[in-house]
């Protein structure tokens, strides 16, 4: 008889992660429904994941910390150090957008607020991986409502992500 874990036991009660996605550049209307967004995913029971950068993605960072979530960050860059001060765990890709890939494989939904070319792609790749995607004053993709599921508020959007996500793989 082992002592170890029941791998699939752990597997099934994991914590959901969503990945939060959104532009880099400052736009405090943006960065604060990011960032009622991560503290609405910790006082879920989310993991955060992001690209770890400014804008959208530190507010929903600070917003996730401040309420005692996990925040995980995948950085374009091959230092951890370029993470914003609200990632916990910072991992150094050195991929550039390349690494839009990871973060929604990583996620079980994305919430997509705002955003610019990069949010584009994590939209796309997402939905080409089978990941649901719901965003806030994001990207509307012309006849594909079923691509992005259109929220209007912070806890609209972090209620259906986490229903979506199926509290984990």
């Amino acid at each position: 008889m082992s002592d170890s874990p029941d791998l699939k036991s752990i597997s099934a009660r994991r914590r959901p992660v969503v990945a939060v996605c959104g532009s880099s550049a400052e736009d405090a209307q943006l960065n604060g429904l990011a960032e009622d967004v991560g503290r609405l995913l910790a006082a879920g029971g989310a993991t955060l994941v992001c690209g770890g950068g400014g804008g959208v993605m530190a507010a929903a960072c600070r917003g996730a910390l401040a309420a005692g979530g996990v925040t995980i960050g995948i950085l374009p860059g091959g230092d951890p150090a370029e993470a914003n001060p609200h990632v916990q765990i910072a991992v150094a890709t050195g991929m550039g957008h390349a690494r839009n890939a990871i973060i929604v494989q990583t996620a079980d939904a994305v919430i997509a607020v705002g955003g610019a070319y990069g949010t584009l792609s994590e939209i796309a790749l997402a939905s080409a991986c089978g990941r649901p995607v719901v965003g806030m004053r994001t990207w509307e993709l012309g006849g594909r409502p079923e691509t992005i599921h259109a929220t209007a508020t912070p806890a609209e959007a972090v209620a259906l992500a986490l229903r979506l996500a199926g509290g984990g793989r």
